[in-house]
């Protein structure tokens, strides 16, 4: 049976504040009892926003407290393996953020790590799969509609030229690839179930801040199938993706981040008619946070294992390595 798990958040980054706790506390089987900062106050003060008991000035303190079964880790991309062993060793479940790592020999040291500790689980937190409109989007390809899958294009975008952002920091796993271009990847791989054999990227860097603000990535996944992808930190904000087979396409409006209080929708186009579904709003984070409790309390291993994570950080590693050659790159 399932039974509510307690949460402690280690750090206050405004995606775990504004989307991933609300979500969590909306949820059936979650109930975040802990938050902790490098910085106390700012511990104490998001503790009372989001009414949780318990605020630690430390990490450390977060993970010696018995009364925390789970840890869902917000911090700065390079922060993600340390903090994630971290809390496997002091027994507690992780649910980190995307991307696990700044590279997949990162994700890989976790995924040994984790191997020690069985009965923990450990899950990246691409929320988007868990949304009701990807439910639908994969039985629509399963059940043949639009014939067999040849191309995905996909993209997203936002405008963010602070300096001081931390996805606009050279070194910590900043720029378009690592934070928004992992969805690209992952989009693809989601639909289509296996790998691609051979890889090709594009990357514009700003002069500044050092990081890419606009990446282009074609993943050839041989007998004719691809997946391309642009995202950036310097355009208008937009994130759209189509799939498109030999019978027809769908078109998937908002891709990534689905409001919570506004319907999506999906389109169909075959050769014969048009259909747009309306997916009634969902909080794909308290879905996410249901889905991981509930492995938790049965004891089931996750869809989404890290051996999918380090498939995903190798295709990133990829297209870093594309572009910095100017070739193709073999997987």
């Amino acid at each position: 049976m399932n039974k509510i798990i307690r949460w402690g958040v280690l750090g206050t980054a405004k995606i775990g504040r504004e989307k991933v706790i609300p979500g969590l506390k909306r949820s059936r089987y979650c109930n975040v009892v802990a938050i902790a900062s490098r910085n106390p106050e700012q511990a104490k003060k998001t503790a009372l926003l989001l009414n949780i008991e318990k605020a630690y000035g430390s990490y450390e303190e977060l993970l010696n407290d018995t009364e925390i079964d789970a840890v869902y880790i917000p911090l700065p991309n390079h922060l993600h393996i340390e903090w994630a062993i971290k809390s496997l060793k002091a027994g507690k479940h992780v649910l980190c953020e995307k991307p696990i790592g700044l590279s997949a020999a990162e994700a890989v040291e976790l995924l040994k790590v984790s191997q020690t500790f069985p009965t923990l689980k450990v899950m990246e937190a691409f929320m988007y799969r868990f949304h009701p409109q990807w439910e639908k989007v994969k039985a629509l390809i399963s059940e043949n509609t639009i014939g067999d899958v040849k191309t995905i294009h996909s993209f997203f975008s936002y405008y963010n030229v602070d300096p001081d952002n931390i996805r606009n920091k050279d070194g910590v796993g900043g720029g378009a690839l690592m934070d928004i271009g992992c969805y690209c990847i992952s989009f693809a791989r989601f639909i289509l179930g296996f790998e691609p054999n051979r890889i090709m990227g594009i990357m514009d860097i700003d002069p500044t801040m050092k990081t890419d603000r606009l990446t282009s990535g074609i993943l050839d996944f041989s007998k004719g199938i691809t997946s391309t992808f642009t995202c950036s930190t310097q355009l208008m904000p937009y994130q759209r993706v189509q799939i498109l087979g030999t019978d027809g396409h769908i078109e998937i409006e908002i891709p990534v981040n689905a409001p919570i209080d506004a319907s999506t929708h999906i389109w169909l186009r075959t050769k014969n008619n048009s259909q747009e579904f309306v997916i009634e709003p969902v909080d794909q984070y308290s879905l996410q946070g249901d889905y991981f409790s509930e492995t938790i309390s049965n004891n089931k291993a996750t869809r989404f294992s890290l051996n999918d994570t380090i498939a995903n950080m190798k295709v990133i590693d990829a297209i870093v390595e594309s572009a910095r050659r100017d070739s193709w790159v073999k997987l």
